[in-house]
């Protein structure tokens, strides 16, 4: 039975409309405004008046109004916003298609990308709007990422091996991702940094005094993300052998070890060999030529500089040290395993298609 108020324009809807309303009234991507119309319709055709329509979707009366007739008007079509009267476009396809393509094919005579300014004097164009259609077509001419495809012969079986490690780690094993961070200097400024104020960043000076180096071993667990790190003056294959009994120390026995680690020639020496055959619960699987992105314990290290080492300031090299086991023992309070999400199959299909593309003839 109908709700009692002022009669109202009556809406039947077909089976086809009924669905497509039902759809935009639940669909998280549809806009709300449509969603509230959407509403007002299915309740008109439940023979609701605009007072009960209004007060079940939460509109005034007469905005239901407005969206019934509408729809018995226009059907569907009658939902939808309509173009809102503005000015004329001054830029048109053709102009919008020679500026993509003269960023993407061509550079100026006296330089090797176009500036916005550049590219604007030559279209007869205000800069602002070269800017505007970089941004709508995601253009940087100005930046220029690097890459480097590893040429090793097991490529293939090495990512398939480490990704395998990280999405299925064995049973009864720890997984360490082992790295060295050598040669890390012992900075201070030639003046003391000026601190940060309202509107003003820290100043520090360009020029720094060396104090020394150290090199940084570190091995972080895949499963809790707890750090075993070790600090030496070299990091030589005896060095690296000494990490591996810490390491050895800090795991149960009960527990194979499998280590990921790069090519680096100090891990793969007959010491290292000779040491191995000695502990045969370690495991050693080594990332691809060229490919220590896929060895987390980078992203530790990328943490570690950008937090503590880049702006850090020591006078020795013994300040540096204390430094940065201060921050590995307040790193281990509370550590933060990374999550590895990529297949072998998605990196692989990806590593394909750039190598197509870079292949293809100009």
């Amino acid at each position: 039975m109908a709700s009692p108020g002022r009669p109202s324009a009556d809406v039947e809807l077909s089976a086809n409309e009924r669905k497509t309303l039902r759809s935009w009234a639940r669909r998280h991507s549809s806009a709300q405004s449509l969603v509230m119309r959407s509403k007002i319709v299915l309740g008109a055709d439940e023979g609701l008046t605009n007072t009960a329509i209004a007060a079940k979707v939460g509109c005034h009366p007469n905005t239901a109004s407005k969206w019934r007739n509408r729809f018995v008007a226009d059907r569907l079509d009658g939902l939808t916003d309509a173009d809102r009267p503005g000015a004329a476009r001054t830029i048109t396809d053709d102009i919008v298609e020679a500026v993509v393509i003269d960023t993407l094919e061509t550079a100026p005579d006296d330089a090797t990308h176009w500036s916005t300014r550049e590219l604007a004097k030559k279209h007869g164009l205000g800069h602002q709007r070269v800017a505007e259609i970089w941004r709508a077509f995601g253009l940087k001419p100005w930046e220029q990422d690097e890459f480097k495809v590893s040429p090793d012969p097991l490529l293939v079986d090495k990512i398939r091996d480490i990704v395998g490690l990280y999405l299925s780690p064995p049973v009864a094993a720890a997984v360490f991702c082992v790295d060295e961070k050598p040669q890390i200097q012992a900075l201070n400024r030639t003046a003391p940094t000026l601190p940060m104020l309202p509107t003003t960043p820290a100043r520090a000076t360009h020029d720094y005094q060396r104090n020394g180096t150290i090199d940084l071993f570190a091995a972080l667990n895949m499963a809790t993300g707890e750090v075993i790190t070790d600090l030496r003056q070299t990091h030589t294959s005896r060095d690296f052998v000494a990490f591996l009994n810490q390491i050895n120390r800090n795991v149960a026995d009960e527990l194979d070890v499998h280590l990921i680690l790069d090519n680096l020639s100090a891990h793969k020496t007959p010491l290292v060999k000779n040491w191995l055959l000695r502990h045969r619960r370690f495991h050693l699987h080594f990332t691809p030529t060229y490919s220590s992105w896929m060895n987390l314990v980078e992203r530790w290290f990328s943490a570690l500089t950008t937090k503590k080492l880049q702006r850090g300031a020591h006078d020795s090299v013994a300040e540096l040290a204390a430094d940065i086991n201060t921050w590995v023992d307040n790193w281990n309070t509370n550590p933060t395993p990374y999550i590895w999400t990529k297949t072998a199959d998605e990196i692989l299909d990806k590593l394909g298609r750039y190598c197509t593309a870079i292949t293809q003839p100009t």
